[in-house]
């Protein structure tokens, strides 16, 4: 292995030692701050937590514009359902698989983990000749940016900046999308169950998921989407009342497994069954290939609450989730092939009569990001629910005559003798 390459993955395993999820990044702060005391370089940490290394110019180089190489300290805490992982404690166990890295039922914690392993093995390359660099790391960028949102303005001096947070080698990403999280709540009335009723939990999974800015074009299914669905039909076919939904996991993420837990007449199970399978077999025909080990099951289930919604309102909340749009909302004019306006029906809980939905919304152009929230709110108003949007944060316009991305890109072509790709990405970035 070519020893930059070494120097870099031996950083990274240093860094996944350590627990990171978002707004816990005390302890790979703490860790950078050691690091950098112990080469004699200054630090700075703002209120929000975010932190900057300064690491000064090679001999000669003194005089050179410094450059900032930012990425972010926290991770995407993600897990199988069979993981006993606990990511407040336990580092990453990551292995090589052939020429990959990959981790053990957890999520690598490469985004961002490779940027600060990138940055130490640049800071501390003997042979290699840079001007003054800063180190930057934010925190709390996955649930929302906002770490570099609330970032001291004097925390960093450079005016050039490269941010590592990205997926792909040779890839220049010179814009990205702006985003709005809106929360939906519904509340709902509950009635006394009958206790003869027979209980059962619908379950959705085995989805393959995805980030909902890079992945949303690949058409892959989404578990609340699917669990609405799957509702819908048994609904429609029998009585059946609503107790509990969750499914999803964050923002921005498409959601892979959902559940609901429900009762019907004893009667009824049979027919329940039935349903559920046609649902599934519907389901797999559509979606193919591109979702080999989708499944949705019922099952028997336990009692847990004496009370569940009352008809009307396992049918409104039932609408809601169907209604709620998901996936491509429209694609760019000027750019083909780039997604400009999508959607993501990311999380869904019902508990004692409340129902709460995520829905991300993200466009390269602001009036369309206005234009799909406002359709989210529609929705949620008809259903008589109340909708409110945070975590918002703006487009990133591309400038493609940018002095930068010159310098990349003729560097680029020297070192590898081919053109590197320049795109404008769906997702959000820190860089907006």
């Amino acid at each position: 292995m070519e020893k930059n390459t070494a120097a870099i993955l031996r950083y990274f395993e240093q860094i996944n030692a350590i627990p990171r999820c978002s707004k816990d990044e005390s302890r790979i702060r703490g860790w950078l701050q050691a690091w950098a005391d112990a080469k004699g370089l200054d630090t700075r940490c703002d209120s929000a937590g975010n932190l900057m290394i300064r690491v000064p110019a090679s001999p000669g180089c003194e005089k050179a514009p410094a450059v900032v190489i930012q990425g972010h300290m926290d991770m995407v805490c993600e897990k199988t359902p069979d993981s006993n992982h606990d990511f407040t404690k336990d580092g990453i166990c990551s292995h090589m698989e052939g020429e990959w890295l990959t981790a053990d039922r957890t999520t690598l914690g490469a985004d961002n983990g490779i940027a600060i392993a990138y940055a130490l093995a640049l800071a501390e390359a003997p042979s290699l000749k840079h001007p003054p660099l800063e180190l930057l790391f934010t925190v709390d960028e996955e649930t929302g940016l906002n770490g570099v949102k609330e970032m001291a303005a004097d925390l960093i001096a450079g005016k050039q900046l490269i941010n590592l947070d990205s997926e792909d080698e040779g890839v220049f990403t010179i814009g990205c999308a702006g985003g709005v999280d809106t929360t939906i709540a519904l509340n709902l009335h509950l009635e006394p169950l009958p206790a003869e009723d027979a209980w059962g939990r619908l379950s959705v999974g085995g989805l393959t998921g995805g980030h909902s800015g890079i992945d949303i074009h690949k058409q892959r299914a989404n578990a609340n989407k699917l669990l609405a669905r799957a509702l819908d039909h048994i609904e429609r076919h029998i009585p059946a009342r609503l107790v509990g939904l969750a499914g999803g996991t964050r923002h921005n993420a498409i959601a892979r497994d959902a559940n609901a837990v429900f009762v019907f007449q004893p009667s009824d199970g049979e027919a329940v069954r039935r349903l559920v399978l046609e649902t599934e077999q519907t389901i797999k025909q559509e979606y193919g290939d591109r979702e080999p080990a989708l499944y949705i099951k019922v099952e028997n289930e336990s009692p847990t609450a004496d009370k569940g919604l009352i008809v009307n309102d396992t049918r409104r909340a039932i609408a809601l989730l169907l209604a709620l749009p998901h996936g491509v909302a429209g694609v760019s004019m000027a750019i083909d092939g780039r997604v400009e306006t999508s959607s993501n029906l990311a999380t869904v809980t019902l508990e004692k009569g409340r129902m709460t939905v995520l829905s991300s919304q993200r466009s390269a152009i602001p009036s369309r990001l206005a234009e799909v929230t406002a359709n989210v709110h529609a929705v949620a108003h008809l259903a008589g629910a109340e909708g409110r949007d945070g975590n918002q944060y703006p487009p990133w316009q591309p400038d493609i005559s940018a002095p930068l991305l010159a310098q990349a890109r003729t560097a680029y072509h020297d070192l590898y003798g081919r053109e590197p790709v320049v795109q404008v990405i769906h997702a959000g970035l820190e860089c907006a």
